[in-house]
């Protein structure tokens, strides 16, 4: 193996155990989300035990399942991030080879645009193939409100692929996988292709400071994430809704007063998104005096670029 390979996974491995540290730093933020998200949808939660709101979901989640459970469903998610952060950008530099091929940024912005949000949704699409049954996981036990033993539907990762397996085949590892690919591929472009529209107007993209770079992706996440949070929301419930297509789910989830049509979604999505990124910026200013410049730019490309969706 060549010096630029083993410079390459040391690199990845960074911005791997960067993006854990963000990731397990926000879990909490990220399963009251869900729950708000899900809790029409779940069977654990009935009519009159449903939460109110975003409060009432943080005071209620550790005393009736105890305080760890706010990072339940976060090894899932922190699994997740080694393969889809490698295929995504496999596949995005193939796809941008194919939609920006001969165009020039200055003088062709919108066909520069376009293919940046084309191959950023491509990528995407093609990634979550790979990695849906550990979302799906990832969901089911955040969703999961059983404080211990008989009430708890699964035990862990292994245990709720394994029994999702065995009651519902490998397609119910899938379920609302149509829903998702239409939702990656608003969020993808639209995060790949503003973040990279806006870097490669810059004077100096490759010279940007992180500051700045910051300041572009937390406002390229926040934008994407509203976008695309109503499929995210139906997709969801369709995880938990088996037999339903998402055409039923999502006209369902119009008529509940649940989060898809309120307020209630956005505070803890954004302030997941800016906790998200801030912790990545302090892990990496924590590192940046061992590192050489040229690395600390690369890590945090790499953990800036990653799927940032709570």
């Amino acid at each position: 193996m060549n010096e630029t390979a083993i410079s390459f996974a040391k690199d990845f491995l960074a911005g791997g155990i960067s993006a854990a540290i963000s990731k397990t730093a926000v879990a909490p933020i990220e399963r009251v989300k869900l729950l708000l998200q899900v809790q029409h949808a779940s069977k654990q939660i009935t009519a009159d035990m449903q939460y109110k709101g975003i409060m009432d979901c943080v005071v209620r989640i550790p005393k009736e399942q105890g305080f760890l459970s706010f990072w339940r469903g976060n090894l899932a998610n922190v699994i997740r991030y080694f393969p889809t952060q490698a295929l995504n950008f496999a596949f995005k530099d193939k796809y941008k080879k194919v939609f920006l091929d001969g165009v020039d940024k200055r003088t062709q912005f919108w066909r520069y645009f376009a293919g940046n949000l084309a191959s950023g949704g491509a990528a995407g699409a093609t990634s979550l193939c790979f990695v849906y049954p550990l979302d799906f996981a990832r969901t089911r036990l955040a969703a999961d409100v059983g404080k211990a033993g008989a009430t708890r539907e699964f035990n862990g990762l292994g245990d709720c692929l394994v029994k999702i397996f065995r009651s519902d085949g490998l397609k119910g590892l899938y379920q609302g996988f149509n829903v998702s690919v239409q939702g990656i591929i608003i969020y993808r472009a639209a995060y790949f292709g503003i973040y990279d529209t806006a870097k490669g107007m810059l004077p100096d993209p490759k010279n940007t400071s992180i500051l700045v770079s910051w300041m572009i992706a937390q406002s390229v996440t926040a934008v994407a994430g509203l976008t695309s949070y109503p499929f995210d929301t139906v997709r969801r419930r369709m995880m938990m809704q088996s037999g339903r297509k998402g055409g039923e789910v999502a006209r369902l989830s119009s008529r509940e007063p649940g989060p898809m049509c309120s307020e209630a979604w956005a505070a803890p999505l954004c302030w997941c998104c800016t906790m998200n990124k801030l912790t990545t910026l302090m892990q990496i200013h924590h590192n940046a005096s061992r590192w050489t410049p040229l690395k600390t730019q690369t890590v945090w490309k790499s953990t800036l670029t990653a799927d940032t969706r709570c």
